[in-house]
């Protein structure tokens, strides 16, 4: 009980925006408090509360905003050693490492972080904790300090104190869970949050190559899935898409953790290089064509926020602060506004579409096609000539255009007659010089699809 009065203490009232996100009807994308689409692009700043101090984190946030950026996610107890190293004001989360026991100073420098974002339109993915403090496996920091009876008390608490903030829930945190300890901690830490908070969306964050629905796909508290497909060159990231709609309890869906930007190709830069901006667009327009509500960017300095004055995690090579302004961080915001002039969540994956050789692969390609037949995308990974099948779509007539992923811009193909199959080329060949490829029914005006 003293515990508990503790907690009840050291809660704030804070003011923020509110957005309130909920699930849209059809259960694939998420909608805003006045009903509109709300579209997750995030970015991984896991170590953000820990590492950076109030000047460089806001830095960071205007930075984020500035590109286009909706979600924000980053870790109140963070992995590396979130515990006993202290953040930038030398404060740590929590008094003796105890879930019971969190530090007022420590998250005052959240509070301040989370009020940042919110200012900037930014919504944050908060996980309450990295999950190497309830399982430390062979990678993480620990110490494991979770408990099913205080992890739901530490989530009450931490949900009482943003209940008013523009956040989602995130629990997790790269781990699976291995036996029936490490899953009643998780729901016991989930019971937690929606005792105290009722108006925040709840997730799972898992390690790579699984999803939230692998181990809670029919749990009542978790509101979306959330993947991750991890750091490889030619991830399939769609088919963790495919799997999520063809649950039996349909959520909608989020890659949070693809390939990231500047990350070891394989976590061996030695053999397999690095992965760079094409490797995280190629991830984007997988995942988007086929049906996610959003998608994560990253990229391998950023999470870590790292510097020449910390030790590299896996091979770490630059600077964070001129890392924010790598390429795929501008390209997923062209992304997001091309894909807004259309009403992108009536996409649905049709790989009937693409006529011809598709072998899956690093040159495989994608298209989806609206619920209402009135616009359709195709992705080119290497601008290889592609045959359409136009009569997907309902109009006599189209208007096309090749959308430049790479700069936001477009070319026009003009007006033509919906004939059926019909082939395009781009403009350009190779890795690197991916397309997407629009037809629109050209009755319905849609605008220019280019990112300005």
């Amino acid at each position: 009980m003293k515990r508990l009065l503790c907690l009840i203490c050291f809660t704030v009232i804070t003011t923020y925006i509110h957005a309130q996100l909920r699930v849209s009807d059809n259960k694939h994308y998420l909608v805003k408090k006045d009903g509109t689409p709300f579209f997750w692009l995030g970015d991984t700043a896991w170590e953000l509360f820990h590492r950076l101090n109030r000047e460089d984190a806001t830095a960071y946030l205007q930075n984020r905003a500035d590109k286009g950026f909706t979600v924000i996610q980053a870790v109140a107890l963070a992995e590396l050693d979130g515990l006993n190293t202290p953040n930038a004001y030398s404060d740590k989360p929590l008094i003796d490492n105890d879930p019971t026991k969190p530090n007022e100073a420590y998250f005052k420098h959240v509070d301040f972080i989370i009020k940042e974002a919110n200012k900037r339109g930014l919504i944050v993915a908060l996980l309450p904790t990295w999950a190497d403090k309830w399982f430390k496996d062979r990678w993480g920091t620990g110490p494991e300090i979770f408990t099913p009876d205080n992890a739901k008390i530490y989530g009450a608490w931490i949900a009482k104190r943003y209940t008013n903030a523009d956040i989602v829930w995130v629990l997790g945190g790269d781990r699976i869970p291995q036996n029936e300890t490490h899953k009643a901690i998780i729901r016991a830490m989930a019971e937690g949050i929606k005792s105290a908070d009722k108006n925040h969306l709840l997730t799972y964050h898992p390690s790579g190559g699984s999803g939230s629905y692998d181990f809670f796909a029919d749990d009542a508290w978790i509101d979306l899935h959330m993947s991750q497909t991890g750091h490889k060159v030619g991830n399939p990231d769609y088919k963790a898409n495919i799997k999520a709609y063809t649950l039996k309890n349909i959520k909608p869906h989020v890659n949070a953790e693809p390939n990231y930007e500047d990350h070891p190709n394989d976590w061996n830069p030695g053999e397999k290089g690095w992965m760079d901006d094409f490797d995280t667009r190629e991830a984007a327009y997988w995942n988007m064509l086929s049906g996610a509500a959003g998608h994560t960017y990253g990229d391998h300095n950023i999470w870590q926020m790292y510097t020449e004055q910390r030790v590299p995690i896996n091979n770490a090579r630059t600077n964070w602060h001129i890392a924010m302004d790598y390429r795929g961080a501008y390209q997923v915001g062209y992304m997001r506004k091309m894909f807004e002039k259309r009403d992108w969540q009536k996409m649905v994956m049709d790989q009937s579409a693409i006529v011809g050789d598709n072998p899956e692969g690093l040159e495989y390609k994608i298209a989806a096609v609206s619920s209402d037949k009135d616009f359709m995308m195709v992705y080119i990974p290497y601008g290889r000539k592609t045959v359409v099948n136009t009569l997907k779509l309902s109009a006599s007539k189209l208007r096309g255009w090749w959308f430049n992923p790479r700069d936001g811009y477009t070319i026009s193909l003009g007006v033509f007659d919906n004939t059926g199959n019909k082939e395009f080329t781009p403009t350009s060949v190779g890795r690197g010089s991916d397309w997407v490829l629009i037809l629109d029914d050209a009755l319905k005006n849609y605008p220019d699809p280019n990112a300005y």
